[in-house]
């Protein structure tokens, strides 16, 4: 464990922080800015994080402890939306600061759901995400004013997640919203999640990304061994799939999209946990698992 700086400011405040909003407003490309190392799995596709990630960070004198969410389901399809929207509201109990992120010039009624969602009495600062993409920046302020008319925020700060830009900014205004206490973890923590559950969000990650508009959301990943051997980690993996159909459409011609899949994902899983990686794939077809509370629950969904 690396020794606290000098010039760092002592812990006197810490607190736990919700982010929260509609789906694909980068929610965890946030977190993962936030953080300075990827934990979180980012994709263009609404529904990519499904799980509660915690990320952890100390800067400005206080000690966040964030929980990515799922962004909330407003069309309850099925029981993985269920369990999705379930972990919203679970990561709303009992947190201190909710980061309420909305895409800059775009408020819709998937955002006035999200955001009424959470508690009245929480205290809430809104981010305006994706600054950068916005064409012209007079409009910023008026939707500034809009977005003040919805709730009584606590502070205001626009940014770019993706660029980086005012994320430091974002921290430095947030650090005084957080109660006065000790920190929860250790400096060098980054996250509270197992290297084994990071797997099978890395490896879901590349799945959509790789598989483009081939897939339907029907598809998740069990890990079903995961051994440690000094630096080295044997994982082995299950890719679900909802019909046979779609296991042609993971494996591709020879193998060579799971291929693909799999040692993209061993890269990134590599620089995270600082060793080697073997990593073995497969499909496996579970026809319905998104709408059976009982595989959802195998599968780590509460």
């Amino acid at each position: 464990m690396s020794e606290r700086s000098e010039s760092a400011p002592e812990i006197s405040r810490a607190g736990f922080v919700a982010i929260v909003g509609r789906p694909n407003v980068g929610k965890s490309t946030l977190l993962n800015r936030l953080v300075g190392q990827k934990i979180s799995i980012v994709s263009s596709k609404a529904q990519t994080t499904r799980h509660r990630v915690t990320g952890i960070v100390a800067a400005h004198g206080a000690q966040f402890v964030f929980v990515d969410t799922p962004g909330f389901q407003t069309r309850h399809r099925n029981a993985l939306n269920r369990a999705m929207n379930r972990a919203v509201a679970n990561a709303l109990a009992g947190v201190d600061l909710v980061f309420f992120v909305v895409e800059a010039g775009r408020f819709g009624d998937e955002d006035r759901a999200a955001l009424a969602v959470i508690p009245p009495d929480a205290r809430v600062a809104l981010v305006i995400n994706k600054v950068d993409l916005l064409a012209d920046k007079r409009r910023l302020l008026p939707f500034i004013d809009q977005l003040r008319a919805e709730r009584d925020f606590a502070e205001i700060v626009p940014l770019s997640a993706e660029r980086g830009h005012n994320c430091d900014e974002l921290l430095e205004a947030a650090a005084p919203l957080l109660p006065e206490g000790a920190p929860m973890f250790g400096e060098d923590e980054i996250t509270d999640r197992s290297e084994r559950f990071l797997a099978a969000e890395f490896l879901r990650e590349k799945l959509f990304r790789l598989l483009g508009d081939e897939l339907p959301y029907g598809l998740a990943v069990e890990i079903e061994k995961f051994d440690t051997e000094g630096e080295l980690r044997r994982i082995h993996a299950a890719v679900i799939v909802d019909k046979p159909a779609h296991k042609a459409m993971v494996i591709g011609k020879g193998g060579e999209k799971l291929k693909r899949v799999a040692s993209e994902a061993r890269v990134e899983m590599e620089r995270l946990f600082g060793g080697k990686v073997f990593l073995e794939t497969w499909v496996k077809v579970k026809s319905g698992w998104a709408d059976d509370e009982r595989a959802l629950k195998s599968l780590g969904y509460e």
